[in-house]
């Protein structure tokens, strides 16, 4: 959430393009090993099910976040599972509606 924060703020500050930037880490990581990963640090125990019936979208994306860095100056300080332990501590110490 802190990445998040500064980017929109250097954007607001320093960026006035019309077009879209992205202010991802650049580093792709598939939604079954996310799924998967978010399993472990959370203990879910149960089953991870694919509905085999839905269309399987787009399988890898990599977002090209050279913009970010170049008009604003933003880079990602956070890594993925980082991030991911305080997104799920912060979710455990605030339950359900009071999050955000």
């Amino acid at each position: 959430m802190k990445d998040a924060a500064e980017a929109v703020v250097l954007a607001a500050e320093r960026y006035d393009g019309p077009d879209p930037v992205n202010i991802g880490s650049g580093r792709e990581i598939s939604i079954k090993a996310l799924a998967e990963t978010i399993a472990e640090m959370t203990g879910f125990g149960g089953d991870i099910v694919w509905d085999s019936t839905k269309p399987n979208g787009q399988p890898r994306r990599c977002l090209d976040v050279r913009r970010a860095k170049r008009f604003f100056g933003f880079e990602v300080k956070t890594d993925l599972a980082e991030g991911l332990r305080r997104t799920i501590a912060y979710c455990l110490a605030h339950p359900r509606g009071d999050r955000w």
